[in-house]
């Protein structure tokens, strides 16, 4: 039986939503192709049908996570023009902080399996990661002097730390002490001088 071209598609986004749940749920090196096609409902032969092995499927699941970041960002930055900072702070550090782990941020959740990953997936990954960089970097024009690059790391490297860390501990009034001094540390950081 011959699938059509659209069937195809929507295979390959159900494997890579379940690839990109079980990844951040579980880890790369915890997370096998059975338990990833029971999760997306397929067989071995879709799997490897859409992709060559697990690790071209996680290098998929990155790049297409720090897209959906990036996508964000660039609409925050549409719709809100200068107030799009504080959103995403305050988005940042609370939905993505409380949802569940299969749900969180590539680059808090996926990051520590990248340095683990093939150099393919690391290229990759730097690759999405510089555009993410630019995208906020972009957003930040109406602050004083020229590092908006680097005020673009610190903030991504701020709130990806802090979300890892404020994920990390088991009590809540810790967690939520982390995300509020990243979170004044984070706007400071994005807030012209006059503010």
């Amino acid at each position: 039986m011959r699938y059509t071209i659209e069937h195809k598609h929507e295979t390959r986004e159900r494997i890579l939503d379940a690839a990109a749940r079980l990844f951040r749920r579980e880890g790369y090196g915890g997370s096998g192709i059975g338990p990833l096609t029971k999760e997306a409902g397929v067989t071995n032969g879709a799997f490897y049908g859409h992709f060559k092995s697990k690790s071209e499927a996680f290098r998929a699941v990155v790049v297409s996570g720090m897209g959906q970041l990036r996508d964000a960002i660039a609409s925050l930055k549409a719709e809100q023009g200068k107030r799009w900072r504080g959103s995403f702070v305050t988005f940042y550090l609370g939905q993505r902080r409380t949802c569940e782990l299969g749900e969180s941020c590539a680059l808090q959740s996926l990051t520590p399996e990248v340095m683990r990953a093939d150099d393919e997936t690391r290229e990759a990954f730097e690759k999405i990661l510089s555009s993410i960089i630019d995208e906020v970097s972009s957003g930040l024009g109406d602050l004083p002097g020229n590092d908006h690059d680097d005020r673009a790391i610190a903030l991504l490297s701020l709130l990806a730390g802090g979300v890892t860390l404020a994920r990390a501990v088991r009590d809540p009034a810790m967690s939520e002490r982390i995300a509020n001094a990243v979170g004044r540390y984070a706007t400071a950081l994005t807030k012209p001088a006059q503010d």
